[in-house]
């Protein structure tokens, strides 16, 4: 049988499944879910094989919020040997199809941390002996990613049991698992910094920062302090404004590049309108978040904003939904054009992170 198998953050199994199965869906292509429960793991069976390659060339990977990676199934789950596990994984593959990658990966668990261990080390002997029988090809690669073609997956459940698949390689992540390593800051603030980084990352090409994300823009941090997302807009060369009743570190007064105010985020106002990021990640709800985010860039005060949407305990993915319908039509009311992404980030927790802005 066929599956889709989807990455999602551990605990988040059900959301992850739910949104795959609605759109899948909305392509009328069906199935029934079978979740690796608090491991991240979804298993998505498709009831007509030919529909996981279809679904996955005409689902975007970003337009799903929950899972961080996929890959369509070419085997069930395979039972290797204690010995000539490599022979074994390639007799299975044959030789019919080619990839440009191969993706060693596990649970996001802390077994599945210590399993890597046992992937590093199989990797090496792997790649050669695919390559040797040319199902992995020395296709050259932009900074280590494949730009085209497909990836091959190995999704190893224990040392003696792995499912292998394919993601095709513009539609896919460029992280193994979905997983950036980000590197914390000393200087930072708070550990919330890596949060607004990896969505930088996620949701801006890097081919696009020199013009979006760039030294001299003005910015404005709602519910900023400590500072950890005034932070990362400090360290690119932007002015910002904090807004937050609560003390600044002093680390990032001492830049010049950051004023204070104290006051309510909800209340504040910019005197001009040369703001160019609005980034929000205040403990509210979401639905007054989302709100305020769509008045910000209905009424020009950004060009840009990224904030975060807290989850509540039960209904996730539902009010999820809730919360991104009221931006849509918040933006259609005034027939505004507009670019909207969300994804529950590796360094979000209980929230996603939601991008926008409007297009003229």
């Amino acid at each position: 049988m066929t599956s889709i198998v989807l990455y999602c953050r551990p605990g988040f199994e059900k959301e992850c499944g739910a949104e795959i199965q609605e759109k899948a869906a909305w392509n009328e292509m069906y199935g029934y879910l079978e979740l690796k429960k608090n491991q991240g793991i979804v298993f998505f069976h498709l009831h007509d094989e030919s529909h996981g390659e279809a679904l996955m060339g005409k689902l975007p990977l970003r337009r799903l919020i929950f899972a961080r990676q996929w890959f369509v199934t070419l085997t069930d789950n395979i039972t290797l040997p204690d010995y000539n596990r490599v022979e074994a994984i390639v007799e299975v593959l044959g030789s019919e199809w080619q990839y440009d990658d191969l993706r060693m990966e596990t649970a996001d668990t802390n077994d599945g941390k210590a399993l890597s261990k046992f992937c590093r080390k199989l990797a090496v002997p792997l790649r050669q002996g695919l390559r040797k029988v040319k199902v992995l090809t020395d296709k050259k690669k932009v900074e280590g990613i494949a730009q085209e073609g497909s990836i091959l997956h190995a999704l190893f459940l224990s040392g003696q049991e792995v499912v292998l698949g394919f993601s095709l390689a513009q539609n896919s992540s460029n992280h193994v698992m979905g997983i950036p390593r980000l590197k914390f800051p000393n200087q930072a603030p708070s550990r919330s910094t890596l949060k607004l980084d990896e969505a930088f990352l996620h949701f801006i090409p890097k081919n696009e920062w020199e013009q979006r994300l760039t030294s001299g823009m003005n910015a404005v941090d709602l519910g900023s302090a400590p500072g950890g997302w005034t932070y990362q807009l400090v360290r690119r060369g932007m002015m910002v404004t904090a807004i937050d009743n609560g003390p600044m570190a002093e680390s990032l007064m001492e830049t010049g590049q950051v004023k204070h105010k104290m006051m309510d985020g909800f209340k504040y106002v910019p005197m001009k309108q040369n703001v160019y990021w609005l980034v929000c990640d205040m403990i509210e709800k979401p639905q007054r978040v989302a709100k305020l985010m769509s008045e910000w860039l209905l009424n020009g005060y950004c060009k840009e904003a990224m904030f975060n949407l807290k989850l509540p305990m039960k209904g996730r993915y539902q009010q999820v939904t809730k919360d991104l319908q009221s931006i849509k039509d918040a933006f259609s009311e005034q027939n505004a054009r507009y670019e909207l992404y969300a994804k529950h980030l590796y360094y979000d927790r209980e929230e996603i992170t939601v991008h926008a802005r409007l297009i003229s």
